[in-house]
């Protein structure tokens, strides 16, 4: 079976695949809904005084990520017939509703699979590492923060090798610009400090 509203079109449907029941902006709501509360505490709470506005908006992001991860990609992961589900489950029209994008998660597409299962067993712990690391700030935060930006690109660039990026760009850009900017961030600390250290031994070694 081939349907018409999948990308790639060329690419075959499970014949037992149901459609979705919920509407994309439904979908989308509930699903943003979900960081509102944690940011707004964390943001607003006198704890981690210590902590900039920027770093705790880091936070917020880590921790939606690592939740993310582990919830929605490990649904996804062990739940096989997910394509054919009749429920009205949240999580199973979050990813019908991901297959729009590619239709590879629809077929069980085994690399797909097997690249949000490696995404929710990993990623998601390690996201959530990352949000302590920078509460606790923790001298590693910001390599552990470009280290799981390499594996979470690799993930991103997965939609796009679909024959177009359709309407995706509302959705997974900013599993890539947001990481971006905040490795960015994090590159240009560790050069700092890397250059002061650099400066330090140097001064250092002409008073010897």
């Amino acid at each position: 079976m081939v349907c018409p509203q999948f990308m790639p079109q060329d690419h075959q449907i499970l014949e037992e695949f149901v459609s979705l029941s919920l509407a994309q902006s439904i979908i989308l709501s509930v699903y943003d809904s979900m960081e509102s509360p944690s940011s707004s505490l964390l943001l607003s709470s006198g704890r981690g005084a210590r902590l900039s506005n920027i770093e705790r908006l880091i936070m917020c992001w880590w921790m939606f990520t690592g939740f993310t991860h582990i919830i929605r990609e490990g649904y996804l992961a062990f739940s096989p017939e997910f394509y054919k589900d009749k429920t009205g489950c949240f999580f199973v029209q979050v990813w019908k509703e991901h297959s729009k994008g590619t239709s590879r998660y629809a077929a069980r597409n085994a690399g797909v699979v097997t690249i949000e299962g490696l995404t929710a067993v990993f990623e998601g712990p390690t996201s959530l590492f990352a949000a302590y690391a920078i509460a606790k700030r923790k001298s590693y935060n910001d390599l552990l923060q470009i280290s799981i930006f390499s594996g979470q690109i690799y993930g991103s660039v997965a939609y796009y090798i679909t024959k177009s990026y359709y309407y995706w760009y509302y959705y997974v850009v900013f599993w890539i610009w947001i990481p971006t900017l905040v490795v960015i961030r994090s590159w240009k600390k560790i050069c700092i400090v890397a250059f002061r250290s650099q400066e330090s031994t140097h001064k250092k070694n002409k008073t010897e």
